[in-house]
């Protein structure tokens, strides 16, 4: 079958399908809404005529017996028949009500089917595919996307360069972007606008030193400490501060700066452990912590079981180069030069040693006995 017929038989299917199911949800209301009688209905109307006998029978037994006058029986009869008139009439205005409004509901039914099927003709497409739902997921991203947003925003400061809220928005989505120098202008611009926070001070250092690569930044270290005086109670400035100290060889005001900004730590920040090791390296002159004497205990109870089994067992290069470099950050070279002899012994070849003897001779060990 050609694919024009193909199509065609599809919208035909549609639409067949559609009218079929508006059909049946239309009959289904107009049935639920029409009144109709029902043997309980009937049931119900006896059982009230049977009330009502028993009820003159009861006035008539009462006048007999003398505990009722006859003037008291009249007014109690006529009381019944207004009572049996009033409840006819009501049961007729519901039937008739219940009638009279099956046929405004056909109307509206008809005529809203009518209406949906006209607007999707006007709208609809049936043989229109479906749409996967990754499609509809990037069609949502792309909605949202940061360069189209930065794009707009930079369109309205073109007109507006005074909108501070503008350039606020911005600044931190150049950050983003990692267009570092465009950040640290339009941070520049805030503080021009608004005057200058703490808070903006630091966003600046830190838009300024990412966009030097690692150089550093003069002003950024200015702004760092103006910031970290103006808010004591925030660590970030001090952060910046200890890194860049630390990097320039300053460790003593480094040590300080990183015991300034753990002193405002609950325990639980990120930066915690990187706080640590920094003020560790700071403390040691820049060079690498050793390990704390529960990790060092630790260590050397892992180190123990590895060298006899590589004693007894024999072992992979891997493993020997393991061990030496375990020995190096215990400080005990002399286990470490005894490790590596042992290594040289099992693999007496340095094609198969790998980068064991790279390690050896950078650590200061005596390459005894390696051959090439």
């Amino acid at each position: 079958m050609p694919l024009g017929g193909v199509k065609h038989l599809g919208s035909m299917l549609f639409w067949f399908i559609a009218i079929a199911i508006t059909a049946i949800a239309c009959a289904a209301l107009f049935y639920a809404a029409g009144g109709r009688t029902v043997n309980v209905s009937a049931a119900e109307t006896g059982d009230s005529n049977s009330h009502f006998r028993l009820v003159l029978a009861g006035i008539d037994a009462d006048l007999a017996a003398g505990k009722l006058g006859e003037a008291e029986a009249n007014a109690a009869r006529s009381e019944l028949a207004r009572e049996i008139i009033r409840l006819k009439a009501e049961t007729g205005k519901t039937v008739a009500a219940g009638d009279l409004g099956r046929t405004p509901l056909l109307v509206g039914l008809a005529g809203i089917a009518i209406l949906a099927f006209a607007i999707y003709a006007a709208l609809g497409n049936p043989n229109l595919p479906g749409q996967p739902l990754a499609d509809r997921t990037e069609i949502a991203t792309q909605s949202l996307d940061l360069g189209t947003a930065v794009a707009r925003i930079e369109q309205q400061l073109a007109a507006k360069p005074d909108d501070v809220r503008g350039w606020a928005v911005i600044a931190p989505a150049y950050t983003e972007m990692g267009r570092f120098a465009d950040a640290a202008k339009a941070y520049r611009r805030v503080i021009e606008l608004s005057g200058p926070t703490p808070k903006l001070q630091t966003s600046l250092a830190e838009a300024l030193l990412l966009e030097s690569n690692g150089a550093g930044s003069d002003e950024a270290m200015t702004l760092l400490r103006a910031a970290s005086v103006s808010d004591p109670a925030d660590p970030l400035p001090r952060l910046y501060l200890a890194a860049e100290l630390t990097r320039t060889g300053q460790y003593d005001e480094a040590a300080t700066a990183w015991q300034g900004a753990l002193a405002l730590s609950q325990g639980t920040e990120p930066w915690l452990a990187a706080a640590q090791q920094g003020l560790a390296v700071a403390q040691n002159d820049g060079a690498p912590a050793g390990p704390s004497p529960g990790e060092s205990q630790m260590i050397a109870q892992m180190v123990g079981g590895l060298a006899d089994r590589l004693a007894s067992q024999g072992g992979s290069v891997e493993e020997w180069m393991q061990l030496v470099r375990a020995y190096l950050v215990l400080g005990d070279k002399a286990q470490a030069q005894m490790a590596y002899d042992d290594a040289v012994a099992a693999y007496p070849k340095a094609f198969d040693r790998g980068e064991l003897d790279s390690i050896a001779l950078n650590a200061g060990l005596t390459l005894n006995g390696a051959t090439p």
